[in-house]
Order: structure tokens, then C-alpha cells, then sequence
């Protein structure tokens, strides 16, 4: 059994702990409220905004079509993926680092295996997963997630999509948490590009189709509106990673803390028993003493 020192070293270590814990899950908790207002807010436009780029790509005729709506043959894969700069927040960063080593040895080996599969990450302890096992990343966007904004992340958007315009990528998908709510993160693969145009998502047709009229005109429109969507797209899964992590870390926190109170309680009875158990010894020793000077 250790010594009532020892115990006692512990019990104030623990209590330590839980305090940092504790004030974690509150910083948390005060990030998440202004992430999910951000990422809530915006969901339903860029929903719908992906809708009427999907809608009006199926009734672009071959003249019209945008480079960006280009079904080719998947030769050269980049996979972004987004997680964090910090840890104490769970699984949130190696799910979506075992994300992307699943899809690089299930669904793209061929081409990871002659070279055609790029990596970009978001976040530098998905970087550290990656590097640690020896995969290669070709860019790292760690510094975008600290100060997060529509105007940081175009220039990087635009990128993507030069890139996959110019063929230099035939595919590109990005892999992230979606927040749900401070407990659950749901782990997504979408794709950026190409453009996937609704009468390839092999749904049934919710009401009539739509026949547009296009003012000014039909390739202006396009011009502008599926960069525009592809940017939306590319920050709102930066918002949903953003809110997810900070939920992840909130529910971390929050059961280390709860660990640390039961870890306390363990303690705080070892540490009587041991008492118990050395003011016993001492009432001996005193009885002891005293029947060896009667003797």
C-alpha cells in the first residue's frame, strides 16, 4: 500500500488535472456556440446555392459546359483533408487521418502506387499523423484555421480549381468532420471536383424539371456561379470541421473531468484506509508499550 505521502501527492495532482480539464471544457464550450452559429447560419445557402449549380449544370448543353463539370478518367487524385492544430479533442484527428489512408490503399492504390495521388492538409496534427507515416504531403495549410475567414480560404480555392481546370488533377475530394451537435461528428468524404450534376446522383426527381432562362446569359452565369459554389462548398466544410473540433474538445474535456472526479473519490478512500490503518498500527504499539512496562 503507499505511504499517506504519496497519496496525498497524487490527490493534489489529480486535482490539478481537473481543474485544467474543467476550465478546458469551458473555453470550449464558448468557442463552440460562435462555430455552430457560424456553420448553422451558413448550411442553408450554400445548400442551396449547390443545388441551383447541380440543377443548371444538367441542362448545360455541350457548348456551354464549364471545365469544372468534366467527368474524366480518375488518373490523378488530391485528397484535402481538414482537422486541427491541437489535440485534447478525442479521435476528431485521427479519424480523418484514417480516413485518408483508407482511401488511398482502398478506393486510389493504383494511382497512389505510380505517384498520382496528392495529399493537402488543413490542420497540423493530421500533418504530424500523415508525416509519422511516412506519406507525402504536398501542401500544408496549417496557419488558415487560426484566423478562418471567406477571404483566406478563395485564393486556396481558386488554386483547386485552376488545378483540376488545367487537368492537373482528375479528381479531387475532401475529407472532414461534420458537426451534428457537441457530441457527434459525422466523418464525410465529398467531392470538390468535378462538379456533380443532379441527374448523375441517381435520384428521383423531387418535383418537375426546371427549364431556366438565363439572364444575362447562360455561360456568364456559369462563370460566375460554380466558382462561387465550389468556394462556398470549400468553406463550409472548413466551418463544420471548425465546430466540430471544438465540440469534440468540449466532450473530451468534460469526461476527463468526470474521470478525475471518480479517479478523486479512489483516492481520497485509499488515502483513509492508509490512515486508518497507521492510527491502528500506533494504538498497537502504544498498547504494546504499555503492557511491556507492566511486565
Amino acid at each position: 500500500m503507499p505511504s499517506l505521502k504519496e497519496v496525498r501527492i497524487r490527490i493534489e495532482s489529480v486535482k490539478s488535472t481537473q481543474q485544467i480539464t474543467s476550465a478546458m471544457k469551458m473555453v470550449a464550450a464558448s468557442k463552440l456556440r460562435k462555430a455552430q452559429n457560424a456553420i448553422l447560419t451558413m448550411r442553408p445557402y450554400a445548400a442551396k446555392l449547390t443545388e441551383i449549380m447541380q440543377n443548371i449544370s444538367a441542362n448545360l448543353d455541350e457548348s456551354s459546359e464549364s471545365p469544372f463539370t468534366q467527368q474524366r478518367d480518375l488518373q490523378r487524385i488530391l485528397i484535402i483533408g481538414i482537422a486541427s492544430n491541437r489535440g485534447l479533442c478525442g479521435p476528431f484527428n485521427v479519424n480523418v487521418a484514417k480516413a485518408i489512408v483508407k482511401n488511398i490503399t482502398e478506393k486510389y492504390p493504383a494511382q497512389y502506387k505510380a505517384g498520382n495521388v496528392e495529399i493537402i492538409t488543413i490542420g497540423k496534427k493530421l500533418s504530424d499523423f500523415l508525416n509519422a507515416r511516412n506519406y507525402k504531403i504536398a501542401k500544408q495549410y496549417d496557419d488558415l484555421l487560426e484566423n478562418l475567414s471567406f477571404a483566406a480560404i478563395q485564393p486556396i480555392a481558386r488554386q483547386f480549381m485552376d488545378d483540376f481546370a488545367a487537368q492537373k488533377f482528375d479528381h479531387i475530394e475532401i475529407i472532414y468532420n461534420q458537426f451534428k451537435n457537441a457530441a457527434v461528428q459525422i466523418l464525410q468524404t465529398e467531392t470538390l471536383l468535378p462538379v456533380i450534376r443532379q441527374e448523375e446522383k441517381n435520384q428521383e426527381p423531387s418535383g418537375p424539371k426546371i427549364d431556366f432562362i438565363f439572364e444575362p446569359s447562360e455561360k456568364e452565369i456559369i462563370t460566375e456561379l460554380i466558382p462561387k459554389s465550389l468556394k462556398i462548398q470549400f468553406y463550409k466544410a472548413l466551418l463544420d470541421s471548425t465546430a466540430s473540433e471544438h465540440g469534440a474538445r468540449m466532450t473530451a474535456m468534460h469526461k476527463a473531468t468526470d474521470n478525475a472526479q471518480d479517479l478523486l473519490k479512489e483516492l481520497k478512500l485509499s488515502y483513509n484506509k492508509a490512515r486508518q490503518a497507521a492510527i491502528t498500527n500506533e494504538i498497537l504499539e502504544i498498547v504494546g508499550g504499555a503492557e511491556a512496562l507492566k511486565g
